[in-house]
């Protein structure tokens, strides 16, 4: 009877985090727009106000608290701004080079809750906060375009010990992952994109046209979790601390950054590292299938696999599996 309690309740758990997830990726592509249409002076993202900030901090903190406990917590002064990373020890090889999972956008550290423990059984793992959103990094100079989203992170990998890292991206965190390997390659090792926005596929005129209403910080929140149920495929949205984390960076933070723009496939072509791509069969945000032809057509080293099922939250739909994917892909690309 307990054991069954917690596996619900453990389920409800992951099932919010994926909605809201999914809801906080596309809410940020949306605001991003309105805020430059409305030409907002601030050259860089910025909490409303104190009180705002405090709060998500303190969402923040609770969120971690579903995370292993890190080693040690990183701030890396780069040219766009101050950058949090957490390191995390794991594997049984401390010469095997790491992980850097990236999140998507509106989102921070803590989304990677269900990834952690499986991950950590092959290797180390570093997660980030991405520059110029809600999180622990601090943006500093304006990121105007993909050259600067790719210098910032490149200026990362360059601090970090390490002399190869293997990037993961989920979401929009996957643009930004492809935008290094295209742009600023030097220590990447390989690529892994878990069903990555606007880098295959343009995001869906549906998945547009519904974030368009909640997109404004003034929404009451009961539209933001219709929205997030329908990006989770019909999925229940409750309350858990990392929904109050997502909810309060996106009515607390303004994020100026430029739109992310999608590599041409000859810039594709030209990524000279391999790529390991996994697509959501059912992913409301893109044509999938679309997304999946494409990334075997143009990826000279690339690998493509589908999860029929998943949603775009697969990363939080299947950690172990994802765990396991990699892990093989990585001990097939090694020399």
């Amino acid at each position: 009877m307990v054991m069954n309690v917690v596996r619900r309740m453990g389920g409800s758990l992951r099932a919010h985090r994926r909605g809201l997830f999914r809801a906080a990726a596309v809410l940020a592509v949306i605001t991003v727009a309105i805020a430059y249409a409305l030409r907002d002076p601030a050259p860089v993202g910025y909490f409303t106000s104190t009180e705002s900030q405090d709060r998500f901090v303190s969402a923040y903190g609770e969120a971690m608290a579903d995370l292993p406990e890190p080693d040690r917590t990183l701030d890396v002064r780069t040219g766009y701004g101050v950058v949090r990373l957490y390191h995390f020890s794991g594997g049984t090889d401390p010469a095997a080079a790491p992980l850097l999972l990236l999140p998507g956008r509106a989102s921070a550290s803590p989304v990677w809750a269900d990834n952690l423990p499986s991950l950590l059984r092959s290797r180390n793992v570093y997660t980030v906060d991405l520059l110029g959103e809600p999180g622990m990094s601090i943006q500093q100079r304006p990121i105007k375009d993909t050259t600067a989203h790719a210098q910032w992170l490149h200026e990362v990998l360059l601090a970090l010990p390490e002399p190869t890292i293997h990037l993961v991206g989920v979401s929009f965190g996957g643009w930004t992952a492809m935008n290094l390997a295209v742009h600023r390659p030097q220590k990447v090792g390989s690529v892994v994109l878990l069903d990555p926005v606007l880098v295959f596929a343009d995001l869906s005129t549906e998945v547009v046209l519904r974030s368009i209403p909640v997109s404004v910080r003034w929404a009451p929140r009961s539209w933001r979790d219709s929205f997030a149920s329908w990006t989770a495929n019909g999925a229940p949205v409750e309350d858990v601390p990392v929904a109050r984390m997502i909810e309060a960076g996106m009515q607390a933070y303004v994020v100026k950054l430029s739109a992310p723009t999608r590599p041409s496939e000859d810039q594709l072509a030209a990524v000279g590292v391999p790529v390991l791509v996994l697509m959501a069969g059912k992913s409301r945000l893109h044509d999938a299938d679309e997304a999946a032809k494409l990334a075997e057509r143009s990826l000279t080293q690339g690998t493509v696999k589908t999860y029929p099922d998943a949603s775009h939250a697969i990363n939080g739909e299947y950690p172990n599996e994802i765990a396991a994917d990699i892990s093989a892909f990585l001990r097939a690309e090694q020399p």
